[in-house]
């Protein structure tokens, strides 16, 4: 599957961005997917997921309450919202696509260009 991320950009803190991932190829719905970020400097680290059948969510400590991921099957996109960001929330931000519901980055076979959020302070 072909990922496709969009909707970076650069925000006062406080403000907030909705991402989008466009996936093409193999079905969708086949897909557990996930939202990773990586901060300059810093390891690549996972942010959010949503699983394929029953849209069930889990989110790292550090967004949640924040960032909500959806997934809008007819679209075959996943989005990511954020809320209230905060400067430590900048980072290049993956989308990625795995058969197994896991937080492992190794799990996901699949993944977007990544798209630049940068908040100001």
């Amino acid at each position: 599957v072909q990922l496709q991320a969009s909707g970076g950009g650069l925000v006062q803190a406080g403000a907030s961005l909705r991402l989008a991932c466009a996936a093409s190829g193999r079905s969708f719905s086949s897909y557990h997917w996930a939202w990773f970020r990586q901060a300059p400097g810093k390891e690549r680290e996972f942010v959010a997921r949503i699983s394929r059948n029953t849209g069930y969510t889990y989110y790292a400590d550090s967004v949640k309450g924040r960032f909500t991921i959806l997934r809008d099957n007819a679209k075959n996109t996943v989005y990511l919202q954020m809320n209230s960001l905060k400067p430590e929330d900048t980072a290049v931000y993956y989308c990625a696509a795995s058969t197994r519901f896991t937080t492992e980055i190794q799990e996901y076979t699949s993944w977007g260009q990544g798209t630049l959020v940068t908040v100001s302070s």
